[in-house]
């Protein structure tokens, strides 16, 4: 994360000391895992049906400094939750002992579960995921974990960022060798088998894949990766057409910032069944399109159905799964459109396609509550700004804009301002200073 200069070295040596400390070994033992989190500037809420989506780190996220033990003992503490973690890696993690833990039926987004249930489960349940995999773990790791302070549950997939981080900690620590794609689908055991949880494969894939300067694009699909990014020409890459960000990347900090606009909203998904039961109407639509249309035999997710079927059939549906597939298939253009006005160096544009993908999730998608609401309302108006939208799922956590890097401070402490108004109280709830953060483009999860 050269690139990025982040994370900064007194970072680093705070957390070696704190490992120092805890296993007796040298602050030089001490390897380092950094794990971005990610924003999704374009395909919100389809991934899950098999669309293209897009996807960027940022340089913020989660630190985790280890060394490796000298048995099989895992020895864990975190900078944000209480107390240890302790477990053997040769002790087989079973899945039922986390899912009790979100047994409401109607969780989505893991933060929940790193917040309310016990944090380790995410340690523990990258062991199910190596293990499952055929990997035979023995070698434990001691290990201190930090996160950005506020960003927990702010809807920039800080937990795929843990389930990763340690992810990467065991393999280091047992000298496996996994590719990032083999690592997605580790993330993938670790969140939708050990948790319960029902959500894609988006956050896990833009924290191990993609590079500063990229936007990463995703078809959730075929799960085939591409990336938009500068001049490294092989199959799974193209050059952005902009000369002047062919020549420099760091012309890219010149050009836009990346502004995370905090809610104050703490509640979790738990209390609102409203991800998984938007789900399923998109699976409801689907059943319908497809059957309308005489296809059989296909899974009923979005993408099996062309737009063209959409659009002969979609009378056929009430109108909340009118407002799903409509959604989905919006979107979808939009992350297409959006690729082509990145890699042409349009910010504008791409702002623009941001903001619609923004209003289709409030309009057609109905996630999002009040706060959120006003807060993407405040953003879509600030100076500098191209383009807005929820991160996350909408219903807690933060917005996320583009804005042009000259008028990035302009753009905050009007946020600020204009949301302080609409919501003092939970504008009072948060630190002034972290309100509206800015913040630039990341690159992938390493050991450092």
């Amino acid at each position: 994360m050269g690139a990025t200069c982040w994370p900064y070295e007194p970072e680093l040596s705070s957390i070696r000391r704190k490992v120092a400390a805890m296993s007796g070994c040298d602050a030089k033992e001490v390897r380092i895992v950094v794990s971005p989190y990610r924003i999704c500037p374009l395909g919100a809420h389809i991934d899950h049906q098999g669309g293209t989506v897009s996807a960027m780190t940022i340089d913020k996220g989660i630190i985790l400094g280890f060394v490796p033990s000298s048995d099989c003992q895992v020895l864990l503490q975190s900078g944000q939750f209480k107390g240890e973690v302790k477990f053997r890696v040769d002790e087989e993690q079973l899945p039922g002992n986390a899912s009790k833990l979100n047994n409401s039926g109607g969780v989505n987004d893991s933060s929940v579960v790193l917040e309310e249930c016990g944090w380790g489960n995410y340690a523990r349940g990258a062991i199910y995921a190596l293990q499952k995999r055929g990997n035979h773990l023995k070698q434990g790791i001691v290990g201190f974990i930090r996160g950005n302070e506020g960003l927990d549950s702010s809807g920039l997939s800080s937990s795929a960022a843990v389930g990763v981080a340690y992810l990467l900690a065991f393999e280091s620590a047992n000298k496996l060798k996994i590719s990032p794609t083999e690592n997605i689908e580790y993330d993938r055991l670790i969140e939708n088998e050990y948790l319960g949880l029902r959500n894609g494969i988006l956050d896990q894939s833009a924290i191990l894949l993609s590079s500063y300067g990229c936007l990463t694009c995703m078809d959730c699909k075929s799960q085939a990766f591409v990336e938009i990014a500068l001049p490294v020409q092989t199959k799974e890459h193209r050059l952005i057409s902009s000369p002047e960000l062919n020549r420099n990347l760091n012309v890219i900090k010149k050009q836009f910032k990346i502004l995370l606009a905090f809610s104050g909203l703490k509640q979790a998904l738990t209390t609102n069944p409203g991800y998984n039961s938007r789900v399923a109407e998109c699976r409801d639509a689907t059943r319908i399109l497809l059957q309308a249309s005489g296809i059989e035999g296909l899974e009923p997710i979005l993408s099996n159905v062309e737009p063209e079927v959409y659009e002969e059939h979609k009378s056929k549906l009430e109108a909340t799964l009118l407002r799903r597939a409509e959604h989905y298939f919006s979107e979808n253009k939009r992350v297409l459109e959006g690729l082509e006005a990145w890699a042409s160096g349009n910010l504008e544009d791409f702002g623009k396609l941001i903001t619609a993908s923004g209003l289709s999730s409030i309009q057609n998608y109905e996630s999002g509550c009040e706060p959120l609401i006003q807060l993407y309302e405040i953003l879509v108006k600030a100076p500098g700004v191209f383009g807005a939208r929820f991160s996350g799922a909408g219903f807690r956590g933060c917005c996320i804009a583009f804005v042009d890097t000259d008028r990035a401070s302009e753009a905050a402490s009007f946020t600020r301002k204009e949301y302080t108004k609409v919501q003092p109280k939970l504008a009072s709830q948060i630190d002034q200073d972290k309100m509206v953060l800015i913040c630039d483009a990341g690159d992938c999860a390493c050991v450092i």
